[in-house]
């Protein structure tokens, strides 16, 4: 596979950054109610994330070992800044719900993770490509989770109905915990589970041997 296509797609399920690194979590938690609040929070991370990664690798050779965290932190900082305002100018009701999420992509591990461990040490094309993977990725599973969570929490999707609830005449009673953070914890863990079914690679090693393991190596 062509370098430039993999760095872009491993990110979306073999190097995912939420289900192989668990990075990102808090905020898969907070906005994964709905499918537009995830979608409006991924649209902003991976846009900050690209730009963000493309800047820091045009200047990399320019900024010094020791101060580099800082001008990094700087350079999402200042893009998470504008990407909250253009929330505020032309989605106000949607800013709102998001709350202060929006400013928080500027501490996401995912997103300065990837401008220190792969923009740093990469031309700009490449880092861009690996940024917008990673967004994508983390994008791919806040939107699973988001959609899992609104059909059985409200029986709509994307706001649209979906599912005829018993309140309006319909069949079907909604299962408030679905809309409580512990409902995306089951779904997460859920999710790595059946990934990690399919792609054996990325099941971990066991820190520690069975217990039932120990007692049939007793003599």
């Amino acid at each position: 596979m062509n370098v430039s296509l993999r760095t872009l797609t491993d990110p979306l399920v073999d190097r995912n950054p939420v289900t192989v690194h668990i990075l990102g979590i808090c905020s898969a938690l907070a906005v994964t109610t709905s499918v537009g609040t995830a979608f409006a929070l991924s649209l902003a991370l991976v846009v900050v994330l690209t730009v963000a990664a493309g800047i820091v690798s045009l200047i990399r050779n320019h900024i010094p070992s020791s101060i580099r965290i800082i001008i990094q932190i700087t350079i999402i900082a200042s893009l998470v800044i504008v990407a909250d305002q253009l929330l505020q100018a032309f989605a106000y009701a949607m800013s709102q719900r998001l709350s202060v999420f929006v400013a928080l992509i500027a501490t996401n591990c995912i997103v300065l993770g990837r401008t220190e461990a792969y923009a740093m040490h990469n031309p700009p094309l490449p880092a861009m490509l690996d940024g917008l993977g990673n967004g994508l990725g983390y994008s791919l599973v806040l939107l699973v989770v988001a959609a899992i969570r609104e059909l059985f929490g409200a029986g709509t999707l994307a706001g649209l109905p979906v599912l005829p609830l018993a309140a309006e005449g319909g069949w079907y009673a909604p299962m408030r915990l679905m809309l409580l953070a512990p409902s995306a914890f089951i779904i997460l863990g859920l999710l790595v589970w059946a990934v990690r079914s399919v792609k054996r690679g990325q099941v971990e090693p066991r820190e520690f041997a069975p217990r039932q393991a120990e007692r049939g190596a007793q003599p």
